[in-house]
């Protein structure tokens, strides 16, 4: 039998200041998140993060948790359940999160139990980062290389351009875009330290060189994460019609003092709030799940801010969740990785 792991980031337990610090504490102990020495990491996330983060990102939680749970974990669960029926009997399915629960270590015992030896695995993060992919198989490797028996492990590159994806997300975005009628469309996804893109430039001299960097994908910038957003955007804005000057890239999310890529999502609202935008549409191509950052920083404080500055409608494009062509296209990259003759094997 195949084994098929979807693992997206993480989740805290429950909307509680105290779930949220655990959660936060696993987070941000990881050295490809926080990537500085681990003095300053341990002063960082004890001294300035733990004793005030939790509180607040629990109550931002709060807004959008639901009776099911947290909207990440419901989706992810839904679409796992969506691919393995349409893979069948010769595949595994389970869903883990690289923080939090399910664990990749209950994933992994899951797949022993059910005797599949050979994991292709996915990770639900559409764009490369260190900070996520990179640490995802790390750990996943750490863990199954742990066991005395050890799986064999295929992972899925990066999927920004997969015309699967593209497809799915189109398909969700379209009726919403038709309906709402947009001036202005922005792909707003997370952020990223500057010197975390400058850390993966092979030859150290491309990225962030200069305002057009990012315009095309090569050998020097295959592991740029801003690169591969811009990637992600151009598909979707091909497939969606929009046309030049009506839809723009952010990044969100930032913390911190040091400077993140830009342009940042708060000060491009602002900017277009200032120019007349009346109706912004944003989506969020760098999740696949419906999150606190897309829920609460675009759908509740975004919106807000925009109508503050004179915006009438700031409308939220849900991710791919759990939708059917989704799970198609998931489907689809898994069965790329293994040859038919394989199939319950």
């Amino acid at each position: 039998m195949t084994g098929l792991l979807l693992v997206n980031l993480g989740t805290p337990d429950a909307p509680t200041p105290r779930a949220v610090r655990r959660y936060l504490r696993e987070f941000l102990a990881d050295p490809r998140v926080l990537d500085m020495n681990r003095v300053g990491r341990f002063l960082l996330l004890n001294l300035v993060i733990l004793p005030f983060r939790p509180k607040v990102s629990a109550h931002a939680y709060g807004k959008i948790w639901s009776e099911a749970g947290s909207p990440l974990l419901v989706y992810g669960r839904a679409l796992a359940a969506a691919v393995a029926e349409r893979l069948g009997d010769a595949w595994h399915v389970e869903l883990a999160m690289r923080y939090g629960r399910p664990s990749l270590d209950e994933a992994l015992d899951a797949f022993a139990a059910a005797a599949v030896d050979r994991i292709v695995v996915l990770p639900l993060y559409p764009q490369y980062a260190s900070s996520s992919t990179g640490s995802t198989i790390e750990a996943l490797a750490q863990r199954a290389g742990a066991r005395w028996n050890t799986p064999f492990l295929d992972i899925i590159e990066p999927f920004h351009a997969d015309p699967g994806f593209l497809d799915a997300a189109t398909a969700v975005a379209r009726p919403l875009l038709a309906s709402a009628a947009p001036d202005h469309v922005l792909f707003s996804f997370h952020g990223l330290p500057e010197r975390q893109v400058l850390k993966s430039d092979p030859t150290g001299r491309h990225c962030l060189a200069s305002a057009t960097c990012c315009d095309s994908l090569r050998a020097d910038n295959r592991y740029c994460y801003r690169a591969q957003c811009h990637a992600t955007a151009r598909g979707l804005a091909t497939r969606l019609g929009l046309e030049t000057g009506r839809h723009s890239v952010s990044f969100q999310s930032r913390l911190g003092r040091i400077p993140w890529i830009r342009p940042y999502t708060d000060e491009v609202i602002g900017e277009l709030a200032g120019r007349g935008i009346k109706r912004l549409a944003v989506l969020c191509p760098a999740f696949v799940a419906d999150c606190l950052e897309t829920l609460e920083e675009i759908g509740i404080r975004a919106r807000d801010q925009f109508r503050s500055l004179g915006g009438e409608e700031l409308t939220l494009v849900p991710c791919v969740n759990a939708d059917p062509g989704w799970a198609d296209a998931v489907a689809a990259m898994a069965r790329r990785r293994v040859p038919t003759g394989l199939l319950g094997a």
